[in-house]
C-alpha cells in the first residue's frame, strides 16, 4: 500500500481489495483464478487401427474421410498425395477405433513412391484390420492381385471394398471383385456415401477386442507433441530415429509430407505421442491446392497438441520461414522447444554466427529451451524429454492469488508503471485467469504502456519460472463510476 494509504496489489485476502472507495471484491473474481484449462489432459486408452490400403488414385483418402465423418485427409485429383501412414479418431455405434490412411501401394516401386509403399506394407502388417480399396471402374489390376498375395501372409482381417459403385449400374461391376478371393466384396461410393454404414459395420465386426500394438498404454494418455519447421528440416527423420523405424517418408525432396503422422514414442521412460507435420512454405492464405490443406492440417496439428518442438536447420542462416513457424507456435498459445537439426555438420565459425542470430532473431522467444541435436545420427536426442517436461511443467502451472498479489505488490513498490497522460495508473489487484498458456489478468485504475506490461511478464518468467511457455499478461481498466446526483 502507498504512503497515502491507497491500494495497489490486493494482499490476496478474502474480501474486498483497497482502493480509493469499494469498486470490487476478492470473491468475484474467484471464477477466474478457477477457469481455464485443467491441470491434467483426460485421455483415453488406445484403441484398435484400421488400415485403408489400395493402388494410387483409387480413393483412399475420400473413403477414410467418409468413415471418420469429417474432411481430414488430403484429397486432390491427382495421385501420390498421401505418402505416409496418418492415423485419425473414428467413432461408430459407440466405438472408438483410428484409421490408417495410406499411400498408394505398387509392388517393385523404388525411389519415393519405393518409400511410399512401404509405408502401406508396413500398415498391412501391423493394424487389426485391413481395408482394401478397388476402383470398379477399372477392375483387379495386376498391382490389386499382388497386393492381395501381400495380405494372405499378414494373417490380419481383410474387407475387400469396391469403391467407386455410384448407382445400381456398378453393382455388377463389384461382384466381378469375388475373383480377387478375399470373400464378399463391399459396394461403395466414398464420394457419396453409398455403402459406408453396411462398411463400418464390417469393420467393427472384424475387430479385435483389444488393440495389437501399444496395448500397454496408460489410460491417462500420453502427452501430444507436434513436429514443426520448414520443409526438410529433418522432421520426418527425427521422427523416425525416436521411433526407432521407418514411420515417416524421407526422401530429399522438400515437401514429402503431407498429412500429420502420428506416432507413440518411448522417450526417457514415458510414452508420448509425435506428431510429424508438413513443411510450411508460405503463409496458410498464399498457399495453393494441396500446399493449402496440408497448412491446414499442420496448423490442425499444433491446435491439438500441447508442445511443439520447432526444427532448425543449423547449418543455414536462419529464415523468416523460421521466424513464422516460431511465431505461428507463440500465437497458438502453445509449449515450446527449439531444436537445432544438424548440429553435426556444423564448424567453429559457423557456431559463433548461430550465436549471433539466436540473439538477433530469436529475441522474442529466449524464454524456449535451445538444443543442438542431430536427427541423422541420434546425437542429442536424449535432451528433448527433459526440456518437453520442462515446457509443459510451465505452461501447466498456476500461481495462488495470494502469492501473486505479494509478489506484485512488492514489484510495484520498487518499480510502479510509468506516468500515462499526467496520472500514474495504479494496479489494484491480479489474478491467474488460466493456465495451458499461463494467463494473468492484471486489474487496474487506468491503461498500462505495453513496455511495462513486458516488464512484468520478464519478472513473473524470472521469479515463478516458466521456462519454455508463453505467458500472457492482460490488463483490465476500471471503468470510471458516473457521478449521483
Amino acid at each position: 500500500m502507498s504512503e497515502n494509504g491507497e491500494g495497489t496489489a490486493g494482499s490476496g485476502g478474502a474480501g474486498p481489495a483497497e482502493a480509493d472507495g469499494v469498486w470490487f471484491d476478492e470473491s468475484e473474481f474467484t471464477g477466474w483464478e478457477e477457469g481455464g484449462e485443467s491441470g491434467e489432459g483426460e485421455l483415453v486408452p488406445p484403441a484398435p487401427t484400421v488400415a485403408v490400403v489400395g493402388r494410387p488414385n483409387v480413393g483412399k483418402s475420400t473413403l477414410v474421410n467418409r468413415l471418420i465423418g469429417r474432411r481430414e485427409a488430403v484429397v486432390q485429383d491427382i495421385s501420390g498425395v498421401t505418402r505416409d501412414r496418418v492415423e485419425y479418431e473414428a467413432l461408430w455405434r459407440g466405438r472408438r477405433f483410428m484409421v490408417v490412411d495410406t499411400g498408394g501401394w505398387e509392388p517393385d516401386a523404388d525411389g519415393l513412391q519405393g518409400a511410399v509403399a512401404g509405408q502401406a506394407q508396413r500398415a498391412m502388417e501391423t493394424t487389426d484390420v485391413v481395408v482394401v480399396v478397388v476402383d470398379t471402374t477399372v477392375g483387379a489390376t495386376a498391382t490389386d492381385e499382388a497386393m492381395v498375395r501381400v495380405l494372405r501372409r499378414s494373417k490380419r482381417p481383410v474387407i475387400l471394398v469396391a469403391n467407386k459403385v455410384d448407382d445400381e449400374r456398378g453393382l455388377a461391376d463389384a461382384a466381378a471383385l469375388w475373383s480377387l478371393g478375399l470373400g464378399e466384396p463391399y459396394p461403395v461410393s466414398a464420394l457419396h456415401g453409398r455403402g459406408s454404414g453396411d462398411l463400418l459395420d464390417a469393420v467393427l465386426d472384424a475387430m479385435p477386442a483389444a488393440p495389437s500394438e501399444f496395448a500397454g498404454v496408460g489410460a491417462t494418455g500420453p502427452r501430444r507433441v507436434a513436429l514443426l519447421g520448414k520443409p526438410n528440416v529433418g522432421k520426418s527423420s527425427l521422427l523416425n530415429k525416436l521411433v526407432g523405424e521407418s514411420r515417416a517418408v524421407v526422401d530429399a525432396v522438400a515437401g514429402t509430407t503431407v498429412d500429420p503422422v502420428d506416432s507413440l514414442v518411448e522417450l526417457d521412460g514415458e510414452i508420448w505421442r509425435f506428431v510429424d507435420t508438413a513443411g510450411l512454405r508460405r503463409r496458410v492464405n498464399q498457399a495453393r491446392g494441396m500446399e493449402f490443406y496440408a497448412s491446414l492440417r499442420t496448423q490442425s496439428a499444433l491446435e491439438t497438441a500441447e508442445v511443439a518442438i520447432v526444427l532448425v536447420d543449423s547449418a543455414d542462416p536462419l529464415t523468416e520461414q523460421d521466424q513464422r513457424v516460431i511465431s505461428m507456435v507463440v500465437d497458438s498459445g502453445r509449449a515450446l522447444v527449439i531444436a537445432m537439426n544438424k548440429a553435426d555438420l556444423v564448424d567453429g565459425d559457423r557456431r559463433e554466427e548461430i550465436d549471433k542470430e539466436i540473439l538477433r532473431d530469436l529475441n522474442r522467444v529466449t524464454w524456449a529451451e535451445l538444443i543442438n541435436i542431430s536427427a541423422r545420427t541420434g546425437r542429442g536426442v536424449h535432451r528433448l524429454a527433459p526440456a518437453l517436461r520442462t515446457a509443459l511443467e510451465s505452461w501447466d502451472k498456476r500461481i495462488s492469488t495470494g502469492r501473486l498479489n505479494t509478489w506484485l505488490r512488492e514489484l510495484i513498490a520498487a518499480t510502479p508503471p510509468p506516468v500515462r497522460g499526467g496520472k500514474q495508473p495504479r494496479v489494484l489487484f491480479a489474478t491467474q485467469a488460466s493456465n495451458r498458456p499461463p494467463t494473468f489478468v492484471l486489474f487496474t485504475t487506468g491503461f498500462l504502456e505495453a513496455g511495462y506490461r513486458r516488464f512484468v511478464e520478464r519478472r513473473l518468467r524470472e521469479d515463478f519460472g516458466f521456462t519454455g511457455s508463453p505467458v500472457r499478461v492482460n490488463v483490465r481498466v476500471r471503468e470510471k463510476r458516473s457521478s449521483r446526483s
